[in-house]
Order: C-alpha cells, then sequence, then structure tokens
C-alpha cells in the first residue's frame, strides 16, 4: 500500500469493527465532578449524528457514546454546532473541549489536536443514483470522463476522490465542493454529480430511504479509524480514553451498533 494510499483511508462500513480490550470496572474511571464539557459537532452524518426527519432532535451514535461517557466520568454535556470546515481549527483554538463527527485519526491532524483512542473502525464506498450504469466502481468512474464527484473540501471523501479515483489533481474539476455531506448527497440524488464516497454506514442508511434512488458500488476503498478531537495538551483525553475503553468491553459500543447501524431506519 502506497503512503498516500495509507494517508487516505476509506469511510465507515456497516459492521464497525471495535478493538479488543480488557474489562475495566466503573470503579477505575476518573469523576470529573460534574463539570460543564463543550462538544460540537456537525449534525451531518447520519448514523454518527444527525437531526432526525421526523422530531427535529439531534440524534446518533455518537450522541449516544457521548452521553454515555459524560455519564461514566461525571461531566455535563454542552453540545454546540460547526461546520466541517471550522471543526478541527476551532477545537485547535480552544473554542470548544471535545470535537466529534466521524473525524479520521490522521497524522497532519494530529499536529493541530489531541485525538481519543479510536472508538469505530470503517470503510468507504461508492454512493450513485439507483439506475446508474455507466459504471460499477471507482476504476470505471475514473475512466468516465464526464463522470462528477461531489465532496467536502478537506476530508477523507474529496482526498480519496482525488487520488484513489482520479489523477491526483486536487483542483480537478470533475470534483464539485459542497459544504456538507448531506449537501452532496442531495446534489448527487439532483443529477448534479454522479458519486459521492461515503462510509458504507451512512450511504446504506441513504440508500434504505430512497426507494432505490440510490446505491453503493463496488468494494470498499480503505479503512479509517475514527476518534474524538481535543485542544492539544488537554487533560480531558486520558478519562475519555479510559471510558472507550470500558465501553468497547462492557458491550454499549456493540449495542449501539446495533441501534443505529442494523435497526434504526431514518424518520422511522
Amino acid at each position: 500500500m502506497s503512503p498516500r494510499r495509507q494517508f487516505l483511508a476509506g469511510m465507515a462500513g456497516l459492521a464497525a469493527a471495535l478493538f479488543v480490550t480488557a474489562p475495566v470496572s466503573a470503579s477505575d474511571l476518573p469523576d470529573l465532578g460534574g463539570k460543564t464539557v463543550v462538544v460540537v459537532t456537525e449534525n451531518a452524518y447520519p448514523p454518527l449524528q444527525f437531526v432526525e426527519p421526523s422530531t427535529g432532535q439531534a440524534v446518533g451514535w455518537e450522541y449516544d457514546a457521548m452521553n454515555e461517557i459524560a455519564k461514566r466520568l461525571n461531566f455535563k454535556v454542552e453540545y454546540q454546532n460547526t461546520s466541517w470546515d471550522a471543526m478541527i481549527q476551532s477545537v485547535s483554538d480552544g473554542q470548544y473541549q471535545i470535537g466529534m463527527t466521524g473525524i479520521t485519526i490522521k497524522d497532519d491532524r494530529k499536529e493541530k489536536v489531541d485525538f481519543s483512542d479510536p472508538y469505530m473502525r470503517s470503510e468507504q464506498f461508492l454512493l450513485v443514483r439507483g439506475d446508474e450504469k455507466r459504471f460499477t466502481d471507482a476504476k470505471s468512474l475514473g475512466a468516465f470522463a464526464d463522470g462528477l464527484i461531489g465532496a467536502q473540501p478537506g476530508t477523507t471523501p474529496f482526498y480519496t476522490a482525488v487520488y484513489e479515483v482520479l489523477d491526483g489533481n486536487e483542483q480537478n474539476p470533475r470534483i464539485k465542493l459542497f459544504e456538507t455531506f448531506g449537501a452532496t448527497v442531495q446534489a448527487l440524488k439532483a443529477g448534479d454529480v454522479d458519486a459521492v464516497l461515503t462510509d458504507g454506514t451512512a450511504g446504506k442508511g441513504y440508500v434504505e430511504t430512497s426507494n432505490g434512488g440510490l446505491k453503493l458500488i463496488g468494494g470498499p476503498l480503505g479503512t479509517e479509524d475514527f476518534g474524538f478531537i481535543f485542544p492539544k495538551g488537554s487533560d480531558l483525553v486520558a478519562p475519555v480514553n479510559a471510558a472507550i475503553k470500558a465501553l468497547k468491553a462492557d458491550g454499549t459500543f456493540d449495542a449501539l451498533n446495533k441501534k443505529w447501524f442494523l435497526d434504526y431506519k431514518m424518520g422511522g
């Protein structure tokens, strides 16, 4: 695997593979004394975090996980919202104490923020319209000169589109940029782009609610680990890592995987 490929890992697969850890007793976890921790997210990445259409409430795997982490560590969460473009820099600047939005753990990002231990491993796929027959995988999409790809700048899907599907040119006009992941999917549905790179989990959710309007094609383009982010030197990293270890060991994350990746139906 090339260094570029290693740098680019793909997005989330349906079965979020977790890491085997030793059991952690509740009594072993730090007590943060009920303090308030400001957590920022994007609410644009189902099923990790998004606004439920039928209720207007912000929900998802990461919300449930963070709420459980807060309960175990005895802190209160104040949730705020920002765009992906501002996420890493705003956490780096100390505007927020934790960031969560399916953020891939990468060395270049570690220069700006500290990461938690991985809480999820995922894979990336191509999401296309249900009647798409002009290409069937990343290679044939790359060869289809008229094919347009929707992506958010600076994200793993963007770099995968550039280096794994196209020609390595970050200014390639075949990549159309959007502010949110949801906007890329809307552009796909409208016919403004022909493909979107997405983790398998989020993609499956869109496919299941599309009435045949969308489908996933090709095999996974890589794997990546997701982590929460913190300002450099944050004293929250070690307690959150301890809680992640406990939630993996006692089956809580397995239950959240089932709830959000298998049982949940968008709008249901």
